[in-house]
């Protein structure tokens, strides 16, 4: 499989630039260009996994690696980035309230016809009674990579390398098209 059609699906997620407020844009660029970053980490990982063991070595590095490459990217980056899911394969990354509704929204949006590269959910609140900003952008499902691994029909040997892994994984059975996820990034508002 070629390097570019593995890229895509994340490439394209930071494609997309709907027009935002003012007061936001400088809040939005930065959490934009985290996740650029944290979606170019994980992709380069994820390609040389593949390209060394195929799609089973590529789950070794989500359970080892992904976690680690998000914390270094909001390390470099001063906020936290991160990707969540309505069905997650990792507990660790399960959405909070905040993120569960900004994905519903992604999905019933989509369900209507809108294009997930051009959603976003932007908002300044309240986490934890510090006040923060909040930016998510979806994860769509693309054919390939993708289903391989989160797809409804895995081969044997990822199957049993999914359930070995995440014994408690809720992330198969998706179409092209659906949402996989999102990337969310907090970053506190001073």
């Amino acid at each position: 499989m070629k390097r570019s059609t593995l890229l895509a699906p994340l490439a394209a997620v930071v494609l997309a630039a709907p027009a935002v407020r003012a007061d936001d844009a400088g809040r939005i660029a930065k959490a934009r260009e985290a996740i650029k970053g944290l979606a170019d980490d994980l992709r380069n990982e994820l390609v040389t996994a593949i390209k060394a063991g195929g799609p089973v070595a590529a789950l070794g590095v989500c359970n080892t690696r992904a976690i680690e490459i998000q914390e270094q990217r909001s390390k470099a980056m001063g906020l936290t980035v991160a990707r969540t899911a309505l069905k997650v394969r990792n507990p660790k990354n399960a959405p909070d309230d905040f993120e569960r509704k900004a994905m519903e929204g992604f999905v019933e949006r989509m369900k209507a016809g809108a294009d997930p590269m051009a959603l976003e959910h932007a908002e300044t609140t309240t986490k934890d009674g510090v006040k923060v900003f909040r930016y998510m952008k979806p994860i769509p499902t693309a054919a390939e990579p993708c289903l391989t691994c989160h797809g409804s029909e895995l081969k044997p040997e990822v199957a049993a390398e999914v359930k070995r892994l995440y014994p408690s994984d809720q992330a198969t059975g998706f179409k092209a098209s659906d949402l996989r996820g999102a990337f969310t990034v907090t970053q506190k508002v001073e």
